[in-house]
């Protein structure tokens, strides 16, 4: 499946932006996704998840309560709606897919294998 993000851009600390990830080439609806963000001179780290079907989320610490996680597998779509925006969260962020039969979401970075090549978002204060 190939990944598509967009939706990044220059926001002030408190806003919000919502972040797209289009998916083609395979089934949607077969594959988990997850968000993922790398800082400048940081280690990729974990943001959000959720199931193939959405049904079950899951979220890092650091987004609990700000971002919601979503998609719709007709518009073979993940969204990740950032809210309350804080300067730590600039990054560049990436939408991953993992191919599987179950209904679980995943956490770890070794657990898919298709990314997107990411989209910025920069919070200034």
């Amino acid at each position: 499946v190939q990944l598509q993000a967009s939706g990044g851009g220059l926001v002030q600390v408190g806003g919000s932006l919502r972040l797209s990830c289009v998916a083609s080439g395979r089934t949607f609806s077969s594959f988990a996704m997850g968000w993922f963000r790398q800082a400048p001179g940081k280690e990729r780290e974990y943001v959000a998840a959720l199931s193939r079907t959405g049904g079950s989320t899951n979220y890092a610490d650091s987004a609990k309560g700000r971002f919601t996680i979503s998609r719709d597998n007709a518009e073979n779509t993940v969204y990740l709606q950032m809210s309350n925006l804080k300067p730590e969260d600039t990054a560049v962020y990436y939408c991953a897919a993992r191919y599987t039969a179950r209904f679980s979401y995943y956490v770890n970075q070794g657990d898919y294998d298709n990314w997107g090549r990411g989209t910025q978002v920069t919070v200034s204060s």
